[in-house]
């Protein structure tokens, strides 16, 4: 028979159920094929499943969507941290190291908020392309390209990404399939807000995004100079990040609820 494997759902960046961005966590005993985890990925139907197998004093950790590996996700990895502190595989005062595709991740406890270290990306700008107005349905103030990969839009008030209904797929056929929009924030309580559309990986809109401030926030520094802000993500399930540059790295930090508990017998 095989062995039962414990796998659970997190709802990241969040203190409610229901609300941040719900991610799935598989705690393995030794790797697993690619495409058994590929599987298990499709099956969670999630944005992101995190695999975490314990390395000695590093844990490995992997994503898959539904539909490709991911070499870098925040929700996913704010999730498998919080499950390693709940099950009390990690000690709380204790830092959490995961070896990723996207190179170490630092993470630590601090009350009820999980602090994550990532790179900071790079932003080129670029040339508005004119497809990118008939895909968001507004015409961009600034694009850019970032380290990662993503396309990188500046807006000028939240009214106009609340109000974005963007046509996907025109969004994969242009090449801009995986894009961060952002504007400042109207509410005082935050410094900026965003969305995330990465239809090109299987997911239309991310309810929230933590690997896209590592782009967001060196962003936000160079045009005030701050090294601090407060993020929210106005996607239909919400979201709340506190968010720190520091040089080539950002911190990240978030709460997490778990949602669901269970076995994998496969």
């Amino acid at each position: 028979m095989t062995t039962a494997k414990k796998i659970y759902q997190v709802d990241a960046f969040t203190t409610e159920p229901f609300r941040g961005n719900p991610a799935g966590v598989c705690i393995l005993e030794q790797d697993m094929p690619e495409e058994w985890m590929q599987n298990v990925g499709a099956e969670m139907n999630l944005s992101e499943t995190a695999f975490v197998v314990s390395g000695g004093p590093s844990y490995k950790i992997r994503y898959f969507s539904p539909e490709m590996e991911i070499p870098l996700c925040g929700h996913a990895t704010l999730s498998a941290a919080h499950i390693l502190y709940e099950t009390a595989a990690a000690a709380p005062e204790k830092e959490i190291r995961f070896l990723s595709r996207a190179g170490e991740l630092i993470v630590r406890k601090d009350g009820d908020w999980i602090t994550m270290n990532f790179p900071a990306y790079k932003l080129d700008r670029i040339e508005i392309p004119e497809i990118l107005t008939k895909v968001l349905g507004t015409r961009p103030e600034e694009v850019y390209m970032t380290g990662h990969g993503w396309t990188f839009v500046l807006l000028r008030e939240e009214k106009e990404i609340r109000s974005l209904n963007p046509d996907f797929r025109l969004m994969i056929r242009s090449g801009f399939g995986d894009m961060i929009v952002t504007s400042p924030s109207d509410d005082r309580k935050y410094d900026f807000c965003v969305r995330c559309f990465a239809p090109a990986l299987g997911i239309n809109e991310d309810p929230v995004t933590g690997s896209a401030h590592c782009a967001l926030v060196p962003f936000w520094h160079s045009r005030t100079g701050r090294r601090e802000f407060v993020s929210h993500q106005v996607s239909r399930r919400e979201g709340i990040l506190k968010v720190t540059y520091m040089e080539e790295r950002v911190e990240i930090s978030g709460q997490a609820r778990t949602i669901i508990t269970g076995e994998l017998f496969v």
